[in-house]
C-alpha cells in the first residue's frame, strides 16, 4: 500500500496524468464543436486536437524540471522522451493516418467495406497522428499544467 501512495504523491506522474486527461477532454470537446457530434472514442482515442501524447510528455518533462532541476538525469530523460514522442506523433503516425484514409477509400471503392464478411476491426484507424499545430498545442498544455501543479 505504501508503494501506491508513493506513486500517487509523485508529482511527475501526477502532472503527466493530469496532462493526458485534460488533453483527452479538450480533444473530445474540440471534436464535438467541429463535427457537431459527440464521439465517445475521442475520450480515449489517438489523434485530434490537442495531442494528448504531447501534453503528457511535456507535463512530465516540466514536472521533472521543477522537481529535480534542469541538470538532473530525470529532466534529461524526460526531455529526450518528449522530443521523440512529439516528433513521432507529427511524422510517422501522421503519415500512417493519411495512408489509412487512402486504404479505407480504396476498400470502399472495391466494395469490400460493405461486405458482411469484413469486420469493423478491418477498417483501418484514421486518427493516429497529429499535425504540428496539434502537437505544439498539446506541448503548451502540458507545460502550463506542469507550471500549475509544480510551482512552489
Amino acid at each position: 500500500m505504501e508503494l501506491f501512495w508513493e506513486i500517487v504523491q509523485n508529482r511527475i506522474i501526477v502532472t503527466a496524468v493530469i496532462g493526458w486527461c485534460t488533453a483527452q477532454i479538450l480533444k473530445t470537446i474540440t471534436h464535438l464543436i467541429v463535427n457537431k457530434k459527440f464521439v465517445w472514442e475521442r475520450l480515449l482515442g489517438d489523434g485530434g486536437m490537442p495531442s494528448s501524447h504531447s501534453a503528457t510528455v511535456c507535463g512530465m518533462a516540466g514536472a521533472a524540471f521543477f522537481q529535480c532541476g534542469a541538470g538532473s538525469p530525470e529532466f534529461g530523460i524526460a526531455l529526450i522522451v518528449a522530443i521523440i514522442v512529439m516528433h513521432d506523433a507529427s511524422g510517422v503516425r501522421l503519415e500512417t493516418g493519411k495512408q489509412a484514409v487512402l486504404l479505407n477509400k480504396m476498400m470502399e471503392s472495391f466494395g469490400r467495406l460493405g461486405d458482411p464478411n469484413i469486420s469493423a476491426e478491418e477498417r483501418l484507424k484514421e486518427f493516429v497522428g497529429h499535425t504540428k499545430f496539434q502537437v505544439w498545442m498539446g506541448a503548451a498544455l502540458g507545460i502550463i499544467i506542469s507550471i500549475i501543479v509544480n510551482w512552489r
